[in-house]
């Protein structure tokens, strides 16, 4: 369900592709309060359009990506700070998250700390809002957060948008020594490949750590 509604929303961004940073924001923006909609697609997407469809609206769709990720962390984190503990012991979010996976990710705050929003933020299906949400709930300094997160967002948008931006822009090139569908299969599973690896390599840090707690 979530892969056909990605689909479609892939697919609008490239029907409208003149507006298409200003929708990239607000869906962006929509994966603070983590509804079904994966943040490193919308990048990803965003810098393929800027190399192939609309390249006069490459700045458009970076500050779109840049601050749609931006401003959907800080809601993450401020949902954290003011519902963090209620919203744990709701059913929705027990469904969605294990009490299991809320102690790791508290284990892991509590053990990195700053560094643990930089390195949440590189980690897609749901860790990264979860480190955010547990951020807020604990505390931590606003100014912090916004310090951390905002060199860790920069970062992290601006290498997917850049190596998405060119693959889009040498697509032709690519094209002539690889079949299209393979190329395009071939980049969305090393993407995915690259992200399990990091998301599985710091998932088991955070069991380890949960069981030594």
């Amino acid at each position: 369900m979530i892969c056909r509604l990605m689909e479609n929303v892939l697919q609008w961004l490239c029907q409208n592709a003149e507006s298409a940073w200003l929708i990239v924001f607000f869906l962006l923006l929509l994966t603070g309060f983590s509804l079904p909609v994966s943040e490193d697609l919308l990048l990803i997407a965003s810098g393929v359009l800027a190399g192939t469809v609309v390249p006069h609206h490459t700045i458009h769709l970076f500050l779109a990506s840049f601050f749609g990720c931006f401003l959907s962390d800080i809601v993450a984190f401020l949902i954290g700070r003011y519902f963090g503990a209620r919203l744990y012991a709701t059913r929705w979010c027990r469904r969605i998250v294990s009490q299991e996976r809320v102690s790791g990710m508290q284990s892991f705050y509590k053990k990195y700390g700053v560094f643990a929003i930089g390195i949440g933020r590189c980690i897609p299906f749901g860790f990264r809002n979860g480190i955010f949400m547990t951020a807020g709930a604990g505390k931590m300094s606003f100014t912090k957060f916004l310090f951390a997160d905002g060199i860790a967002c920069f970062i992290f948008s601006t290498a997917i948008f850049y190596l998405a931006y060119q693959f889009g822009k040498n697509y032709d090139v690519l094209y002539n020594t690889l079949h299209k569908t393979s190329l395009i299969i071939f980049f969305i599973v090393s993407s995915i490949a690259i992200c399990y690896f990091v998301f599985y390599k710091v998932r088991k840090k955070i069991t380890v750590s949960s069981q030594s707690t």
